[in-house]
């Protein structure tokens, strides 16, 4: 997307665990990177106004005042019953009404998915939403999706993913047909349950259009075997944590090696460009910014320990995406393949039918 100050993005400035300055700061971080956007940031006016003061990247800016916060201990059904003068309710309201083309939010997530569902709805086809995770692999990036909207989901929800994550995934890079993989305990067809297999055989099947891999096991997920890797969120969820928790681990073990004697700090001074540029690539901020693929309009989920760099890539993403029309493309595919699913379904029973007579 070429940036337009005809976007307008809606940054709920309050949820985030490091307070309203990282968020005003992040904004201020992709401003200054090239972002050319309108802004409309909800939260304490009182507290706003004078971060957004000291940020003279960000020209052009409205603060809307909200009495309240959606604390990370709230729960999805108190914020829908009695959220509705926070600032993650009015930002989504924006969006909803069309003043803005999409939301940030580093706040509750659960809260965050609920709001959403309420104000904005379901993609017409599609059952259930999922969150996405940008992870990097050797080629780059791969989108694995769902990373914790569902604790489980079934053949068609998986279906559904992938459709959403092939769009999404050319929406953000261009890729005309990118790669999808179902996450499996095993490469092979026979491995897995019942579940997988079938969601496995409609994706071969029914949408002969979308460059299907098959199964994936958990190491291909960083190795970047493919551009796309479904399964449901339970099983994303701990992935994407373990792998958190590992590139955490590594992180420590490199700089408790490089500080450990005089002689590796030497090296370690050598070697300064070089660990800098593998600390930027492991940095999880590098990467910020879950996407509610299934919600009827763009809201990105940033973490909610984001500094001003995680900030500003969530900020980044839901510029990337105003105005594509992936969303379009979901309903047409979603629609398609599940027309032609119950096609081919109704040519096996008959078939069979056929050969009992």
């Amino acid at each position: 997307m070429t940036n337009s100050q005809d976007h307008v993005l809606a940054i709920d400035a309050m949820g985030g665990d490091a307070g309203p300055k990282a968020v005003v700061d992040g904004v201020a971080h992709a401003v200054k990177r090239g972002l050319n956007c309108k802004f409309m940031f909800f939260g304490d006016k009182a507290e706003l106004e004078p971060l957004v003061a000291a940020s003279p990247e960000i020209r052009d800016a409205e603060i809307r005042h909200a009495d309240n916060v959606v604390s990370m201990n709230d729960k999805p059904m108190h914020v829908l019953r009695r959220g509705r003068d926070t600032s993650m309710w009015a930002a989504v309201t924006a969006l909803g009404e069309g003043e803005a083309h999409a939301v940030v939010s580093c706040g509750n997530t659960g809260a965050l998915m609920a709001v959403s569902r309420k104000q904005l709805g379901m993609i017409e086809g599609v059952d259930r939403p999922a969150v996405t995770a940008l992870w990097p692999t050797p080629r780059g990036r791969s989108v694995v999706l769902d990373v914790g909207a569902n604790v489980d989901a079934d053949e068609n929800q998986l279906v559904q993913f992938a459709i959403m994550g092939e769009a999404f995934f050319r929406a953000l890079t261009d890729v005309e047909r990118p790669t999808v993989g179902l996450l499996n305990v095993g490469a092979e067809d026979l491995k897995g349950h019942e579940l997988i297999r079938t969601a496995a055989r409609v994706l071969r099947e029914a949408d002969p259009d979308m460059a299907f891999h098959g199964f994936v096991e958990g190491n291909d997920i960083s190795k970047g075997t493919v551009d796309v890797v479904v399964t449901d969120g339970f099983t994303g969820n701990v992935a994407l944590k373990s792998a958190e928790g590992a590139a955490r681990l590594l992180g420590e073990w490199i700089k408790q090696t490089l500080t450990g004697s005089l002689n590796a700090k030497l090296g370690a001074l050598m070697m300064a460009p070089g660990l800098k540029k593998l600390k930027d690539r492991m940095d999880p901020a590098s990467n910020n910014g879950g996407v509610f693929l299934g919600i009827n309009g763009i809201v990105v989920k940033s973490h909610g320990g984001a500094d001003a760099r995680g900030v500003a890539s969530a900020v980044n993403m839901a510029a990337s995406l105003a105005n594509r029309p992936f969303r379009d493309e979901i309903i047409s595919t979603v629609q398609a393949v599940m027309k032609r699913r119950a096609g081919l379904s109704d040519t096996k029973e008959t078939t069979v039918k056929a050969a009992v007579v």
